[in-house]
């Protein structure tokens, strides 16, 4: 959706994309919007978007969770309780690697100490991960704990003022509510003063590219984050 509207851009993937498909090369794309739904895109670019597999990617279910965790027990030859997968699963689900990385300490606890598996064990060996899980962060304390950090009214975070002074604390905000909430882009957006989800995501971008190379705006991002998770 960044391509749309600049004629030079799209230009340039055309011939880049028919370039990679003459060369039978695999080419995977993401977008907020379907292609059909795109605006300001050539014709020609609508056609080439759609030509593939366009799939509708939600957030991973329990069973499907429950699914990769038992082939990876499987995979691995790791005699795994039934209801220790069925835990997991129930209890981890805001990112597969984090999953798989629940399984592999539990397995590897269990191995390198010789101790059975199972659900208290389980419990016992994750129970920093399982409290961070149990810790719903709302976009409300996001925004009162940003505010306050950078000595801002709260209500700046929903005004239309641009200054830098009150934009970059309300760009971290979004940034955090992207990483610590389940909110959609829309979603996170109206918190904000009805914002655009377009908006929302410039503020995200913008804040992992200054925390690489602003090491204020690195600390400030880990020391709320680490605050609003306690």
């Amino acid at each position: 959706q960044f391509i749309c509207g600049k004629e030079a851009s799209q230009d340039e993937f055309f011939f880049t994309f028919n370039s990679l498909v003459e060369q039978n090369k695999q080419i995977i794309l993401s977008s907020e919007k379907p292609p059909s739904e795109l605006q300001d895109i050539e014709e020609r670019m609508r056609s080439r978007l759609g030509s593939g597999l366009v799939a509708d990617i939600h957030s991973s279910t329990y069973e499907l969770r429950l699914s990769i965790l038992q082939t990876k027990a499987e995979n691995a030859r790791v005699p795994v309780p039934a209801n220790v997968l069925e835990f997991l699963a129930h209890k981890i689900s805001t990112n597969i690697r984090e999953l798989e990385g629940a399984l592999n300490r539990v397995v590897a606890h269990g191995q390198l100490i010789g101790r059975e598996i199972t659900v208290e064990m389980a419990q016992d060996v994750l129970h920093d991960l399982l409290r961070q899980a149990d810790r719903k962060v709302t976009v409300d304390e996001i925004q009162q704990r940003v505010a306050a950090h950078y000595n801002i009214k709260l209500a700046e975070m929903s005004s239309p003022r641009r200054a830098r002074s009150v934009a970059r604390p309300r760009q971290v905000a979004m940034y955090l509510a992207k990483q610590l909430t389940t909110l959609s882009l829309p979603q996170i957006g109206k918190r904000f003063g009805n914002r655009d989800h377009t908006t929302v995501m410039h503020a995200v971008r913008k804040i992992e590219e200054l925390k690489v190379s602003d090491l204020s705006i690195a600390e400030d991002v880990e020391l709320l984050k680490r605050q609003l998770q306690g």
